[in-house]
């Protein structure tokens, strides 16, 4: 580098670099290293104006005739007067340095919007709700169901299903769901996007009377309301959601039959593969206790099963956040929450019509509800026969009665076949290692829904096919 350094002083850089084969991004690096002093100015070329001459310059662009227009309009103006100042860049950096290029123009600041931080200790504390589209029989046709939903538990509190989006029907869903529990003033916290029924004054009006708070996301934030997208994208991604419905009693009856199934039957990722009935009527300790019995039951009789030692269920978290603090320091602690307010787990509200009409008698017999009026019926054992047995085992992500482990994705390749002694590649199932296979070669277990395929035969399984979610087309 040195050689090049002095070679270039006589010749310049790029033929000294080229002479010696030393890249010139190499040699401008390390001689910029070299160099810690203060840069020297750049020479003014002989070409730039004046001191005065830019002054004349910065006057005439200030001047009333040419305080409104654009240096490039004043350019154009000067030459038609036979008169030539300077350049257009020129008088956009005689601006620069004065700090004067900016639209003239007041621009709108927008108000800076504070993240919501809303937590849930128990049920009935925070409630999160929005509106999604179900497609109707043809195109642009859609049905509207309004989703109510408790971030603490992930209990659905109250639906409707109605054929407008609209301020009122909202109201009068959410004015009827909190009726059905009880909810006390300045207890509960109303969480929902800027969509405008929920930015309308008469929703904001009926919370102030039901002594509600109102919580709005902020504006073109996307996951400010995450739990009630995330109800969406489950109740969307059901083996039996159909893509299009039929009619709007189509919609109804099919939410007849999911929701009871979202409440009481599904295991929820997010609340310690509870239900979010069992968490919502505050028996998921005694349901935590009771798997960890049988996991100690199971650890008791064959140890060397476990070889991470003891085993423990998940625990409930404490807290539940929406834009949890970054100093959080919430740890999951087995706590079941909030008080069982009937001998029977709480129902779901229901209130679906094309105007928002309570059920006919007939309806509330066929959706399973309650003679009295109580519209949240429960589904019956047909109201999900589009799903069948194998649903609850996808969707709960349970094992199957054999206590089958999930296999886990190894890359994007497939394992090498095995020679013909027999020498097999261990495959990660869990965090267990696959069994060793026959001297034949026994096949790699592939993946059906959430659990593994039988075990291939001495002589070669046929593979079996893939079942997976179904997703609406």
């Amino acid at each position: 580098m040195i050689a090049a350094t002095e070679l270039a002083q006589k010749v310049g850089v790029k033929p000294a670099c080229a002479a010696l084969g030393v890249p010139r991004a190499t040699f401008y690096r390390r001689r910029g290293s070299n160099n810690t002093g203060p840069q020297q100015p750049r020479p003014t070329p002989a070409r730039a104006l004046s001191s005065s001459e830019r002054d004349e310059v910065h006057a005439v662009l200030c001047s009333e005739r040419f305080v409104d227009r654009s240096p490039a309009e004043v350019v154009a103006t000067l030459l038609d007067e036979g008169q030539y100042l300077c350049s257009e860049r020129t008088m956009y950096r005689i601006l620069a340095e004065r700090a004067e290029v900016r639209d003239r123009r007041n621009q709108l600041r927008h108000p800076p919007y504070r993240k919501p931080e809303l937590v849930a200790r128990a049920p009935n504390e925070v409630w999160s709700w929005d509106i999604t589209r179900l497609l109707g029989p043809k195109k642009w046709n859609h049905y509207y169901l309004y989703v109510v939903l408790d971030i603490y538990s992930r209990y659905v509190v109250g639906w409707m299903v109605a054929d407008r989006e609209n301020a009122s029907l909202a109201g009068r869903l959410i004015s009827e769901t909190c009726t059905k529990y009880g909810v006390h003033p300045d207890v509960l916290t109303l969480h929902s996007d800027r969509g405008s029924p929920m930015t309308a004054k008469c929703t904001a009006q009926l919370l102030a009377d039901l002594g509600v708070t109102q919580s709005l996301s902020r504006p073109r934030v996307s996951d400010d309301n995450p739990y009630s997208e995330a109800q969406f994208k489950t109740l969307k991604y059901h083996p039996s959601f159909p893509g299009r419905f039929d009619s709007i009693e189509d919609a109804q009856r099919f939410c007849r039959s999911f929701f009871p199934w979202y409440n009481d039957e599904h295991r929820h990722g997010g609340i310690a593969m509870l239900s979010p009935a069992t968490v919502h009527a505050g028996l998921a300790k005694e349901t935590l206790a009771g798997r960890q019995k049988a996991l100690e039951a199971a650890y008791q009789a064959h140890p060397e099963r476990f070889p991470n030692g003891r085993p423990r269920v998940r625990q409930l978290k404490a807290r539940v956040w929406i834009n949890a603090p970054e100093n959080d320091g919430d740890a999951p602690e087995n706590e079941g929450g909030g008080q069982r307010p009937q001998d029977e787990a709480p129902k779901a509200l229901e209130s679906s019509s094309p105007s928002a009409s309570p059920l006919t008698q007939s309806e509330r017999s066929e959706a399973g509800g309650d003679a009295d009026g109580d519209e949240g019926g429960r589904a019956g054992p047909g109201d999900l026969r589009a799903g069948g047995r194998a649903l609850t085992g996808i969707s709960d992500r349970k094992a199957d009665a054999k206590g089958a482990q999930r296999p886990q994705a190894v890359g994007r390749q497939t394992a090498n076949e095995a020679d013909a002694k027999g020498a097999q590649r261990p495959q990660a199932v869990g965090r267990q290692t696959a069994n060793e296979a026959d001297a034949k070669g026994a096949q790699r277990p592939q993946a059906v829904g959430r659990q593994t395929a039988n075990e291939a035969d001495a002589k070669g399984a046929q593979r079996p096919q893939a079942v997976g979610r179904a997703v609406p087309t």
